[in-house]
């Protein structure tokens, strides 16, 4: 897709709306689109839903369009049509896109002007400085936030002499080695789909302190340019990712297959996944009867010291043109689901962390992390905050079209595991082919400052 389309589009990459209970005549009804499908839309549902009777005044209809990219076709279409959404749930990685579109109502200003007063230093560093501009400004909501976690399976471990994860590469390759000779077929699941290269391009460069891109990670500049493939860390270790699969130590698993990676931990097909922490609900659930399994943080690698994760999920932008009234329902939501009480729901149901310190806090003092089935969640809050919100290495990505790019790092990882290609060659054709989108991009909003 164009980077100019991109950019009437990022700003209206839409999440869905869940339909609430008949609104009575009097009540202001607005429209909230989502991308999230499965339980998770399921969630937002029941989101909407205790929204809509907490109070007599506002209904949010929620509706899933089923994933992000149906989301954003379909908003695009509304937008055109002067049929858009009030609320819009725009991926981590369409940040950019909508942010230079001026399509939106800015959070920070929308609290204000409906008489809200929102501390808005009380989301965790790691989650606001992905979506803040530079000064610091909150133009969005954070939403479904999580990052990634290593999944391993404790009785596996168990039989290998083990009873904790690895906490660098070196160690998993041999844990990876020993599992394999104790018999199972998987020692790790996963998957190089452009839905999954975040966990092992974006997410391992961010925990050991390195950029994907110059102007730190684009947030200095649109004139950023992709230098993921002249990192030595991530060559050796994409490198190392392929003799273990060569080995079989590492197995692709995908819908392709007949089972997910996530559906073959939980199954106890595989013995270790890296994945969101917003799976942990869901593994839960359908983990194997009797299966011992817990999280740990992303390994390291080398001698890299560790540093905070990226976010993941998305945030909620309000778009133009609506009137006054529903413009207060949408802070009215906001300020329904920013609860303390609402996000321990919201954290019980999915797995999503909250994104408040105060959420957070309030979730352990109600004894939410203190046993199963969400012991080990906090370690999520922990990645996101692993070095300070001063660390000189970038707190995230901005670069416009980055869904794109990231179909082009999975291209050049499939080169690799598919096809036999060189490694460092398909990550330079990678890096090349994704610095042409980000070029594109540019030349689209030439001369435009970022915010």
């Amino acid at each position: 897709m164009q980077a100019k389309l991109l950019g009437a589009v990022g700003a209206l990459l839409a999440t869905a709306f869940l339909a609430g209970p008949a609104a009575a005549a009097d009540k202001t009804k607005i429209d909230f689109w989502f991308g999230n499908s499965g339980d998770i839309a399921k969630r937002v549902q029941e989101q909407c839903d205790r929204f809509n009777q907490s109070q007599a005044d506002y209904e949010v209809v929620c509706t899933s369009q089923g994933s992000y990219d149906a989301s954003l076709q379909n908003t695009i279409a509304a937008f055109r049509a002067g049929k858009q959404p009030t609320i819009a749930q725009v991926s981590d990685a369409g940040t950019l896109d909508i942010m230079l579109s001026g399509a939106y109502y800015p959070a920070n200003k929308l609290m204000t002007d409906m008489g809200y007063t929102v501390d808005w230093k009380d989301y965790f560093s790691g989650i606001s400085g992905y979506y803040a501009t530079s000064k610091g400004e909150m133009y969005s909501f954070p939403f479904n936030s999580s990052t990634a976690l290593l999944y391993w399976n404790k009785d596996a471990f168990a039989k290998i002499g083990k009873d904790h994860a690895p906490a660098t590469w070196k160690e998993a390759g041999e844990d990876l080695k020993a599992l394999k000779d104790a018999g199972y077929a998987c020692p790790l699941g996963f998957d190089i789909s452009n839905n999954e290269v975040w966990q092992y391009i974006e997410q391992f460069e961010a925990v050991n302190g390195e950029a994907i891109a110059t102007k730190k990670n684009g947030f200095e500049g649109l004139d950023a340019e992709l230098v993921f493939n002249k990192n030595p860390l991530l060559v050796s270790y994409i490198k190392d990712l392929k003799s273990w699969y060569d080995n079989k130590l590492v197995v692709i698993k995908n819908k392709a297959v007949g089972q997910t990676f996530v559906e073959a931990f939980a199954a106890g097909d595989c013995q270790v996944i890296l994945t969101s922490v917003g799976d942990h609900g869901n593994v839960g659930r359908t983990a194997k009867q009797g299966m011992n399994w817990d999280v740990a943080m992303l390994p390291t690698y080398g001698d890299a010291s560790r540093h905070s994760s990226y976010v993941g999920g998305a945030s909620l932008w309000v778009l133009k043109g609506h009137s006054d009234a529903e413009y207060k329902a949408a802070a009215a939501f906001f300020n329904f689901i920013a609860k303390p009480e609402e996000a321990l729901t919201w954290s019980t149901v999915t797995g999503y962390i909250p994104v408040r310190n105060s959420g957070f806090e309030y979730l352990k003092k109600q004894g939410f992390y203190d046993k199963a089935p969400y012991a080990g969640r906090e370690l999520a809050i922990q990645s996101l905050t692993a070095s300070p919100a001063d660390d000189a290495a970038p707190q995230g990505i901005r670069l416009g079209g980055l869904l794109q790019v990231r179909t082009e790092i999975a291209n050049g990882l499939q080169a690799i595991f598919v096809n036999n290609a060189d490694v460092q060659a398909s990550l330079d054709s990678a890096a090349e082919r994704g610095n042409t989108l980000l070029r594109r991009f540019q030349q689209t909003y030439k001369n435009v400052q970022l915010p």
